[in-house]
């Protein structure tokens, strides 16, 4: 059935207000205020995990990653950059969303004179020193940092199972290490104004482990994720006055992500503790396991 031609103008004019009033009224519109499509969905699931040209960091950076795809991100890995000079720009500049660092070291890129050394001061303070553009989640129980080792029948037959204890041992003690830890702080000096123990000083180098195997040295400056503490069965001694930098396992992220991230993230943390990281790093060095298939395994065993 035709309108009236004058009806049918009518209408026209009428339809035409209507229009004129929504477009006027934006905000009356509920599809005025929706993003467009990219606008924010895709890029705000979209991560960039970055890691250090080291095995052990490689590692943790892929379990991030695994479990980021995972929670439903679209993950770019930037994998083997370098050291903190070539990275941390990146980190700074959003160029990379998250990253595994480690806590002591990266606070003393920041505040060179700092003065702390326990683990939560460390903690404490590298938060506060971070740009405002970066954040730390939460940070393991595992860590890779310097250590004061014996074999596990020297702990055994001393009933040592801290550095403390190691005044109450009654043989001779000679500590092996590196050249430069003669001068360092947590070094002979260090050991002997901290706990009062005072050793011989070998300067065993690339040997150390093997020194301390052969008992040419009794104490031994190894990191905490060298896989030989396992394979070698090593007994890392408690450092309960903090001689040594606490250098924890810490997530470095974009500020802006650190909330969304964190719920990922921060149950990794929960589980990664020193003798779960000594394992990830035997299979990279004994068994010669990928990084991607060693992260796979421990997230599929860590639920």
């Amino acid at each position: 059935m035709k309108f009236p031609m004058h009806k049918a103008r009518a209408a026209s004019v009428l339809a035409l207000a209507g229009m004129l009033a929504l477009a006027g009224c934006g905000s009356s519109d509920p599809l005025a205020n929706e993003p467009s499509a990219g606008a924010s969905g895709e890029s705000d699931k979209s991560v960039v995990v970055g890691s250090q040209a080291y095995y052990s960091n490689e590692i943790i950076a892929e379990i991030y990653a695994q479990a980021l795809e995972k929670a439903g991100f679209t993950v770019e890995r930037k994998f083997n950059i370098g050291q903190r000079d070539a990275y941390m720009p990146q980190l700074e500049n959003g160029s990379i969303d998250i990253m595994p660092e480690y806590t002591g070291n990266l606070l003393q890129y920041f505040e060179p004179k700092t003065s702390a050394r326990a683990s939560e001061d460390v903690y404490d303070e590298l938060g506060k020193a971070l740009p405002d553009s970066l954040a730390v989640l939460d940070q393991a129980q595992a860590s890779d940092q310097d250590s004061y080792t014996v074999t596990e029948k020297f702990a055994k037959d001393n009933s040592v199972s801290s550095i403390e204890d190691l005044a109450k041992v009654s043989q001779k003690l000679t500590l092996g290490g590196p050249p430069e830890l003669a001068e360092r702080p947590y070094g002979p000096k260090g050991l002997s104004k901290t706990y009062g123990v005072d050793v011989a000083f070998s300067a065993t180098g690339d040997t150390t482990v093997e020194d301390l195997n052969a008992g040419t040295v009794n104490v031994a400056n190894v990191f905490t994720a060298d896989p030989r503490i396992k394979t070698d069965k090593l007994v890392v001694l408690d450092d309960p006055k903090a001689l040594f930098l606490a250098s924890n396992v810490v997530p470095v992220v974009e500020a802006d992500k650190s909330e969304e991230l964190a719920a990922v993230i921060n149950p990794i943390s929960a589980k990664l503790s020193a003798e779960e990281l000594v394992n990830l790093n035997v299979q990279s060095t004994v068994d010669q396991k990928s990084a991607q298939d060693i992260a796979s395994a421990w997230l599929g065993s860590n639920g």
